[in-house]
């Protein structure tokens, strides 16, 4: 004999709402640049016994309390702990140059700071995405941006960076026919978001920009079998 099924209506689970709660409470609400020299430490698969370094740009806040620190790392400003990648980089952990420390957590002064100014620079919720936060960049990274595949790509400085209520952070890059002084800071009205332009922005530390701009020989190479594996490469 079957089990006899229940009058009550099947409770319907709504995945996609539950999954937008879950990337809401991840967002970011608080960024600190890191001015300390402190790095990301990460490996290469193809070399796991050998350990790399990277200046983090900033330490980011999220609205479940969590705090991580970021890098220009390939489309965006990456937290450090989505690093996983056999080709390009698995994230380890913190390292402070001068100690020489190896730490598996943000530096409590970054969490009481960020903690502090989330609290005291609280923002309303609202139907519309907005402005929060606006960081200078500090460390001269540099985006390639592309429009079109077969356009040429353009290097670009990064500016600085925005954090909006969404918890988006966006690249400022420069507008050059609208620069009126210079230096350009981050608050300058040339300025405007990446990925509101350009199809594609690839951030690079410095010395891989100059390498970019020098026209390398090498670097070039290994770019375009990067960013571009299937097609010519030309830059600007």
């Amino acid at each position: 004999m079957g089990i006899p099924l229940s009058p009550r209506t099947a409770r319907v689970i709504d995945l996609e709402s539950m999954r937008q709660r879950q990337q809401a409470h991840r967002r970011f609400v608080r960024l600190s640049p890191e001015l300390d020299s402190l790095e990301m430490v990460y490996c290469l698969a193809s070399d796991p016994d050998t350990l790399y370094g990277m200046p983090i740009l900033a330490w980011g806040l999220r609205e479940n309390g969590d705090i991580v620190g970021l890098v220009p790392w390939m489309e965006s400003l990456t937290p450090c702990e989505q690093l996983n990648d056999p080709d390009y980089g698995h994230f380890v952990g913190y390292r402070d140059p001068e100690t020489e420390e190896l730490l598996d957590e943000p530096p409590e002064h970054k969490e009481m700071e960020l903690r502090h100014a989330a609290a005291y620079f609280e923002y309303e919720d609202t139907d519309e995405t907005t402005l929060i936060q606006t960081l200078p960049e500090h460390q001269g990274t540099h985006a390639l941006c592309m429009d079109e595949e077969q356009s040429p790509w353009q290097l670009k400085q990064v500016f600085g960076w925005r954090l909006y209520s969404d918890g988006s952070i966006e690249a400022l890059l420069a507008d050059e026919s609208l620069i009126q002084s210079v230096p350009v800071v981050a608050t300058d009205p040339c300025l405007y978001p990446g990925h509101s332009r350009h199809r594609v922005v690839y951030f690079f530390q410095r010395q891989i920009a100059n390498l970019i701009r020098d026209e390398d020989p090498a670097t070039l190479e290994a770019l375009a079998m990067m960013v571009m594996p299937d097609s010519d490469y030309s830059a600007q």
